[in-house]
């Protein structure tokens, strides 16, 4: 049901998880832990996957907190509970408040979990490649240490995400980068069609956590893409040309 950061269970009080696609109670497509509100699923069957997400992190439904993601920079702060219809447009969810779980959704994109346990601050970012362009990483430290942590005390996991012999980009896309910096150049490798290339997403997400000065950061190692029983995946269901695709929500929590 769940895959956990080493890193992040020494945390005292603090719990979280990158929640698989097993052990759920979505069909077809959706088979079985769908948390994509988003999605065109059965929606009794995604309140009920989230609601045993939220069991598994010791809160209330109510209190099992996403968002209403856009690919952007933007973070908020969360210090009491909103619903479904009220969701932040945002990328990235920081709080000090016990009893919520703050996640983000993800079906080939970074899921990024933060925690401070000394100060007992939390984060989530969901960091695709256009968000951690933009400087949702960044953002989010910096929110949490506006609400009271300290960068060095800060913790990194990234959860399941497409690696780089799944992530076919075009060369307009390497474009991009390489105009911001030369230096990205590294995040690419040759692929097999003429004018494409092979991202390393994962390798320019743990870049910008280092250069954010995150010397606390562990990556699962885990590929959304090549492990479609265990996993949802947007680019695999895109190649399979599936009218639709589950989300992973991905999640931490303090006491409560």
């Amino acid at each position: 049901m769940k895959v956990q950061s080493q890193l992040l269970l020494g945390c005292e009080d603090i719990r979280h998880a990158f929640f698989t696609r097993e052990g759920g109670v979505s069909d077809g497509i959706y088979t079985s832990l769908n948390g994509g509100v988003g999605s065109n699923d059965n929606p009794a069957h995604v309140a009920e996957n989230r609601a045993r997400m939220a069991r598994a992190l010791a809160v209330a439904p109510e209190h099992f907190l996403s968002l209403y993601q856009i690919h952007s920079p933007q973070v908020v702060v969360a210090d009491k509970p909103w619903s479904g219809e009220d969701r932040p447009r945002a990328d990235a969810v920081v709080t000090k408040t016990q009893g919520l779980a703050i996640g983000v959704s993800t079906a080939d994109c970074g899921p990024l979990l933060f925690a401070d346990d000394h100060a007992k601050v939390i984060g989530a970012a969901h960091a695709g490649w256009r968000g951690a362009f933009s400087g949702v990483i960044e953002n989010t430290i910096a929110a949490m240490e506006e609400i009271g942590s300290k960068r060095k005390d800060i913790k990194v996991a990234l959860g399941p995400l497409i690696r780089q012999n799944n992530y076919e980009v075009s060369g307009d896309f390497v474009d991009q980068f390489t105009r911001e910096s030369d230096s990205y150049a590294r995040f690419f490798a040759p692929a097999a069609r003429p004018g494409h290339a092979m991202f390393d997403l994962p390798g320019f997400i743990a870049a910008r956590v280092a250069s954010a000065g995150i010397e606390q950061f562990e990556d699962l190692g885990l590929c959304t893409y090549a492990e479609p029983d265990r996993f949802f995946s947007y680019r695999r269901s895109t190649h399979r040309a599936e009218p639709d695709y589950g989300r992973h929500i991905n999640a931490i929590a303090i006491g409560g």
